[in-house]
C-alpha cells in the first residue's frame, strides 16, 4: 500500500468526516475523563443547540466514542455521557490541539 492509499484509507476518512462536523471537537473536549449531563454539556459550549447537540452526541455513542448512562444516584433520573475508552483515547489529541490554539 502506497502512502496516498494509506492516507485515504475509508476508516481514516470516516474519522475526518466524523470529527470535521461542527460541534464535534468540542464536545468531546468537553467531556473530557468526566460524566456530563446534557445541560452541562449545553452550557459548555455557547451557541449549540439543544437538538444540535442531541444529533452529535448520538452520532459519537454510534461511533464507539461517546457512552450514555442513567444516573441513579440522583433525582429525578438523568441521563449522563462520558467518553468512551476509544473516545478516552482522542483526548491528548484534543488536548494537544487546545495547546497549540492557546500559543
Amino acid at each position: 500500500m502506497n502512502d496516498i492509499e494509506n492516507r485515504l484509507c475509508p476508516k481514516v476518512e470516516a474519522a475526518f468526516v466524523l470529527l470535521s462536523k461542527k460541534w464535534t471537537g468540542l464536545i468531546l473536549f468537553s467531556l473530557g475523563t468526566e460524566l456530563r449531563c446534557f445541560n452541562e454539556l449545553e452550557a459548555a459550549i455557547p451557541g449549540i443547540s439543544a437538538r444540535l447537540l442531541s444529533l452529535r452526541i448520538r452520532e459519537l455513542e454510534e461511533a464507539g466514542l461517546v457512552q450514555r448512562q442513567v444516573r441513579t444516584d440522583i433525582l429525578p433520573l438523568r441521563v449522563a455521557y462520558r467518553l468512551t475508552e476509544r473516545g478516552g483515547s482522542l483526548a491528548e489529541i484534543l488536548n494537544g490541539i487546545a495547546d497549540w490554539a492557546k500559543n
